[in-house]
């Protein structure tokens, strides 16, 4: 038999919205921080499908059993939800998660076994053969719920609620463990695949950054700024690499060329990250890759950097850290000429109190 939808399908997306909506009927949900994950059951045959549309299974071959447990031996279901990875050190580890992609099986077969993931479930696309992405999403909800209320540990039903006050609170106090905001719904709301029809509110906060490096845009090397390569100091006087910012018009990147060119000017000089250009001089002279020079969430993305004396601050905008440097690229604000390079430090960036994920299912 086929699946009760046929892969693959875009999951619907969410726009970004400043705040939680408190006008009634919403439901709210915690964001996750993992990859996007599409489910297809029929009996034995199991498809887990990213949010570009392609194979996970090899990537995550520990969730095949808890999710083919599900129900009976011919249970049939399509569920749209998150894969995670959670620690009781860290909370949410997405970077445990980037490593999983890997072409060596045994490999990802050792980090399975050391970090196993675990799947969030928020939404049923369909239940045995019928499909519900013309229901609304309360009664999508209902049927989710009837569908995982004995589901192994590995497979999770995202909490619920309707109520913006708890909704605030998970914003709160949960983003120390890694949650990544709130997702809000329409009640009414039907299934619309690759359209932003759900709401995401996340955090949002400023950090004044030194500006120490920069990437060639891939369209145009020589003539257009890709990204801005950003640093903050930490405790030991080391300026760490926090990540970039890239958010730049076609016409700013070329703007950026000429502004920076003076701070290109003997740079490599006592740069902190002079180690770099050394690898990369090494690398290049008997023909290995550059350690760090591709991306390994891109695997052809070109990370190769050009130096700049570490004398310029911006303000950029992000929505929190993973470890010492920004969960995502961060959004350029404005450049800060009255700001002094030496205090561009992490003591500038609030603090957020861990958060334990079992207190968001209630201690399961």
């Amino acid at each position: 038999m086929p699946y009760p939808i046929e892969p693959p399908i875009a999951p619907m997306l969410a726009k970004p919205t400043p705040a939680i909506p408190t006008d009634p009927g919403w439901i709210f949900e915690p964001k996750w921080d993992g990859f996007r994950a599409i489910v297809f059951r029929d009996g034995p045959e199991l498809l887990i499908q990213s949010r570009d549309l392609k194979p996970l299974n090899r990537y995550f071959p520990e969730l095949e059993p808890p999710l083919l447990a599900l129900g009976g031996p011919e249970t049939r279901f399509v569920l749209d939800g998150e894969v995670v990875i959670a620690t009781a050190e860290e909370g949410l580890d997405f970077d445990s998660l980037l490593l999983r992609i890997h072409p060596a099986a045994s490999r990802v077969q050792m980090l399975a076994e050391a970090t196993p993931s675990s799947y969030v479930a928020f939404d049923c696309l369909a239940d045995g053969a019928e499909d519900l992405r013309e229901t609304p999403f309360a009664d999508r909800r209902a049927r989710l719920e009837r569908l995982l209320a004995d589901a192994p540990e590995a497979v999770r039903i995202t909490p619920s609620t309707n109520d913006p006050a708890t909704a605030q609170r998970w914003f709160d106090v949960f983003e120390g463990a890694g949650l990544d905001g709130v997702i809000a719904k329409r009640a009414t709301g039907t299934y619309l695949p690759g359209k932003r029809e759900m709401a995401k509110i996340k955090h949002a906060r400023t950090a004044d950054c030194v500006v120490a490096g920069f990437r060639w845009h891939k369209n145009g090397p020589g003539t257009l700024v890709g990204s801005l390569l950003l640093g903050l100091w930490n405790d030991e006087g080391k300026l760490q690499h926090v990540g970039v910012t890239s958010s730049f018009t076609q016409a700013k990147r070329a703007e950026l060329v000429a502004f920076l060119e003076p701070y290109r000017s003997d740079a490599i000089t006592n740069h902190p990250w002079g180690e770099w250009a050394e690898w990369q001089a090494s690398a290049g002279a008997d023909g290995r890759r550059l350690p760090g020079a591709t991306s390994r969430w891109n695997r052809g993305k070109d990370l190769s950097w050009e130096p700049l004396r570490p004398e310029l601050v911006c303000e950029v905008a992000f929505d929190h850290l993973q470890g010492d440097r920004f969960r995502h690229a961060a959004t350029f604000v404005r450049w800060r000429p009255d700001k002094a390079v030496a205090d561009c430090r992490y003591d500038q960036l609030e603090e957020t109190p861990p958060a334990l994920l079992a207190d968001l299912f209630g201690g399961r």
